[in-house]
């Protein structure tokens, strides 16, 4: 496996990205082109399969966003806890959740100055990550 770093730690799945999302608006765009096109004994069915169409849609979309949403809560819990072992305190409550998701990759000897240093500068999260020398691998996410 590849050691992770700034440049490749962005998770791609192939058939979430491409064949689920983009096969679902190809469902959706064609059941709309059915609906457009039906008579007037099918657009009760027509009108069906374009509900379910974007039913599909949007729970493809909300599956993706709950679990980043419990993710990034997770990260948020871990780290505060990780900042917490490290230095006896917990995170500054300044620090914005995306900032705090940045800094999850960095090691536990850069963690807390660099989040001191996120709070005092105002680093987003992709500052934080091109700021970590010593990358700590994140292969669980999400």
């Amino acid at each position: 496996m590849k050691t992770q770093n700034y440049a490749n730690h962005a998770r791609f799945v192939p058939l979430y990205h491409f064949f689920t999302v983009i096969g679902t608006l190809v469902l959706l765009i064609g059941s709309v082109v059915n609906l457009y096109k039906s008579s007037g004994d099918n657009i009760y069915n027509a009108s069906l399969i374009v509900f379910g169409s974007l039913l599909l849609l949007l729970t493809a979309f909300y599956a993706r966003v709950f679990a980043l949403k419990a993710q990034d809560r997770a990260i948020k819990a871990e780290e505060n806890f990780r900042h917490y072992v490290l230095t006896g305190k917990v995170l500054d409550k300044k620090l914005t959740v995306r900032q705090i998701i940045g800094l999850r990759f960095a090691s536990d000897e850069e963690f807390p100055e660099l989040a001191k240093k996120a709070v005092n500068e105002n680093l987003s999260e992709k500052d934080i990550k091109k700021a970590i020398k010593n990358w700590k691998v994140d292969n669980y996410r999400v």
